[in-house]
Parts: structure tokens; sequence; C-alpha cells
């Protein structure tokens, strides 16, 4: 498949992925909307321009490994998961249900796909950590990508899996930042500032590269594995926008848990077209 053809396939999996995810959080009356729209062109990108992964082998030990470290983003994750192969499109009208294999936060003991269970914030990084280590020691040939929320890096144990990874010299390991600069109420810069970010990650040993986490062909780019592989881990700070792809909900920070009314669920799926 030539790149723009990968590059195509990724922006009409994302809208889809959009669109249904959307429609999940109208149905279930619960949800992150605004995270999971800035979150989708990058999972999109992973699953269809990036990852080695089967799904009907999510357990073989040569497949990439995916932590949605942001784990409140369900809508992001489950959408890709079913656009990816791992379970039928039906499961995704249960979104929220009681008994539901499609919880509020991921878990692997339902779902194929899922690595770890995420939700509590400042864990997926850690975890991410012990896997690239895990392969590290045993000479496999796995990359593994873990992605957080940028207000998710308030939280310390962040800081002490970079450390740890950028002195092991992990350089199967990658982390994508959602940076979309907003969480739950507000900013994260009038919340415990960030920036600048990309020093911050340099000095714990990590390469750094910015981008537009929107634009597909740059994070295709950025997420693909350089002849002869890395000596350092990759941190992507995807710059995006909360909500993207939906006029009313972009960069609102009610919308990190909002949930559309039937005007809104109607405004926004004539939108993503």
């Amino acid at each position: 498949m030539s790149t723009n053809d990968i590059a195509q396939t990724i922006r009409e999996k994302a809208l889809w992925m959009r669109r249904r995810a959307f429609t999940m959080v109208f149905d279930a009356r619960l949800g992150h909307p605004g995270g999971d729209f800035s979150a989708i062109d990058i999972i999109a990108t992973l699953y269809f321009g990036v990852m080695r992964y089967d799904p009907a082998k999510p357990e073989m030990a040569e497949r990439d490994r995916f932590i949605m470290s942001k784990g409140h983003a369900t809508g992001a994750l489950y959408t890709g998961l079913c656009a990816a192969g791992y379970f039928p499109e039906d499961w995704l009208k249960t979104y929220m249900q009681p008994q539901s294999k499609l919880n509020g936060h991921p878990n692997r003991n339902y779902l194929p796909g899922v690595e770890t269970n995420t939700g509590p914030l400042g864990h997926g990084v850690p975890v991410a950590l012990g896997i690239a280590i895990a392969g590290q020691l045993t000479n496999a040939d796995y990359r593994t990508f873990v992605l957080t929320g940028d207000g998710e890096l308030q939280e310390g144990s962040n800081w002490e899996a970079a450390m740890t990874a950028g002195n092991r010299k992990l350089g199967k390991l990658t982390l994508i930042v959602d940076r979309n600069r907003l969480q739950q109420g507000m900013g994260t810069e009038e919340t415990n500032g960030l920036d600048p970010l990309d020093d911050k990650f340099r000095a714990f040993g990590w390469d750094v590269e910015m981008v537009d986490g929107h634009d597909v062909d740059a994070l295709v780019t950025a997420l693909s594995e350089p002849a002869g592989g890395r000596t350092k881990p990759l941190c992507i700070i995807a710059n995006t926008i909360k909500g993207k792809g939906v006029s009313f909900m972009e960069n609102i920070a009610s919308w990190h848990h909002g949930v559309p009314n039937a005007e809104q669920h109607t405004t926004a799926l004539e939108e993503l077209i």
C-alpha cells in the first residue's frame, strides 16, 4: 500500500471513529468526547499505519503493545479496537451498560486488544516502562507505545518512569502526549504548568519530536521506526485540539466529559463528513 493510501485509510477510519464514538456517548449519556476527539487521529494512525498486531491472535508474542494511559477516553480506544477487528461493531451499542464489556475504563479481562487496565492517571507510563524493559531483557522485537493526556503528566509517577526509561535507553518505547492543553475544568498551564515539556523530556534522556496531532502524514512519519532503530526512548508531543472536528466542542474544557443533547448530536454528525 502506498503512503498516500495509508494516510487516506487512516483519515477514513478516524472519521468513522469520531462519528461512532459521539453516538456512543449520546446513547449512553456518559463519556469523555472532548478527549476522545483529540486522541482519535493518533490512535487511528497507530492501528492503521504503524503497529504490528493480529486481532485474531491478540496475545501473539511479537505484537506491538499499546497502552491507553488516558483510560477515560474509551470512546477513542473502543472504536479503534473495533475498527481494527478485535470485536464486532454490535458491541459498541453496549457502551457503559450494566454487564457490558465496554466499561468506562478499559479492562483487559473483558476486551481483546487491551494490554492493561487503565484509568487512574499516571499509571500507564510506568506499565509501558515495565513492558519495554521486559522486551529489552529478552531481546524482543516488539515496540511499546503509550498515549497520555497532558494533564496526566502532572502525576509524579510519570517522571519516575521517564527517568528510568532514559537511563535504560529504551529505544523501543514511544510515549505520545495528547497535548490539547485542557484538563477537567480549565487549562493545564493554569492548573500546574508543563512547559517547556520538550526540554523536560530531553533532560531525562529522551528523543523528542513535536507534531500536529491531527496531521496524519506527520504522525506516520514521527511514529515509524527509523532504519537501525533508536538508542533513546521517544516522546512525541502531539499538539491537538480537544473536541477536534465538532465546532461547538473544540477547545471547550466542559466537553471533557460533556454529553450531547439530540440537537448537538445531529449537528455533530452533519459536521463529521
